[in-house]
């Protein structure tokens, strides 16, 4: 060949089919249905031997034929709109792993804040008859902007308001809020603020309710949460006012931050202000995203709030219904946990 020669074109090659797996095992092609869909009677030889075949010839069943004979698609719609993914892609990552062992697939819409956009969106599931649908969007205590209410199939929220008489799962974040806290209180820590984000966000309610109810357990001072914006700047802002007046005396020697971009704010604007952490101040923050918790300098201890298991328990949640088993309606809170890096501190001679 010489150098100069047309490389061949790329060409798509046909699928294996079923009479081609059927002739390889020298078999019927009606017996290589049988064994290739665990029905029909032949001894276990023959129907391994059927399937190595397929297996080493490459062959797919038609999924298209075996939705029409099981009546399902084997595809689950997830609804969201959380356009930069920062809930929605670790819970779709869980909700994959429920479902992909079940032969099912998930593809991702975002109707963003739009009603017309979202309505679109389900009635093209609707039409590509998914078995089911999952919720989810950037925070509980809103409804996604479109009507799943009636639907022909199963619906399933997560991390998203439900309707009422729904399934829905939420991360428990007054829990997720105690763990904090009561971190804190175990390695010392005496007066404990709590900045936070927007006070029109119920979340934000929730978790300032537990860090007051683990301080009074503990007969511990309290103070009025700061609360202001999901930024770093609300962090830099709200060390000011906490760190403002002249002295250490009835300084905080520990910040529980509403979100991570709080925390990173409060740690960069106290080592500005000279104030060492975790050595003069612990700061632990709230979603664990990773990206920021690990750049943070020091490395920011922060809660998990599990999406990945929360997508996970969605898809389970989901699957059951689609098989006929009725699920109890209501909101279930999964639990969170602390993943502990060096911004909080050790404990008295720890």
């Amino acid at each position: 060949m010489s150098a100069d020669a047309e490389p061949a074109p790329v060409s798509a090659k046909p699928p294996v089919t079923l009479r081609e797996v059927a002739a390889a095992a020298g078999v019927s092609v009606a017996t290589a249905s049988k064994a290739l869909n665990g029905q029909g009677r032949m001894t276990a030889e023959t129907r391994e031997r059927i399937r190595e075949t397929a297996r080493l010839l490459g062959f797919r069943p038609n999924s298209l034929a075996q939705s029409l004979l099981r009546k399902r698609s084997f595809t689950v719609g997830l609804l969201t709109n959380d356009t930069y993914g920062r809930f929605s892609l670790p819970l779709m990552a869980g909700v994959s792993d429920a479902l992909v062992d079940n032969g099912v697939s998930v593809f991702l819409c975002n109707v963003e804040d739009d009603t017309r956009l979202g309505q679109l969106h389900v009635e093209a599931m609707l039409d590509k008859r998914v078995d089911g649908i999952i919720a989810t969007g950037k925070r509980i205590d809103r409804h996604l902007p479109v009507d799943l209410s009636n639907l022909r199939v199963p619906v399933v929220y997560a991390f998203t308001q439900p309707d009422p008489g729904a399934v829905g799962l939420v991360s428990d974040d007054a829990g997720g809020a105690r763990l904090a806290v009561e971190h804190f209180v175990r390695l010392g820590r005496r007066r404990i603020a709590h900045i936070s984000g927007p006070e029109s966000f119920a979340v934000v309610h929730a978790r300032a309710q537990a860090y007051r109810d683990v301080l009074e357990e503990h007969g511990l001072p309290t103070a009025e949460p700061l609360l202001g914006a999901w930024s770093e700047a609300w962090g830099h802002e709200a060390v000011a006012r906490l760190f403002g007046k002249a002295g250490r005396v009835g300084w905080p020697d520990a910040v529980f931050c509403g979100n991570d971009q709080i925390a990173r704010g409060v740690i960069d604007a106290l080592r500005e202000r000279g104030i060492r952490v975790p050595d003069d101040v612990g700061v632990i923050g709230f979603d664990n995203w990773e990206i920021v918790a690990e750049a943070t300098r020091p490395p920011l201890t922060s809660v998990d709030m599990n999406l990945s298991t929360l997508g996970r328990e969605a898809g389970l949640a989901l699957l059951s219904l689609v098989g006929g088993q009725p699920a109890a309606p209501g909101i279930r809170k999964l639990p969170c946990r602390l993943v502990v890096r060096q911004s909080c501190g050790r404990p008295p001679g720890g």
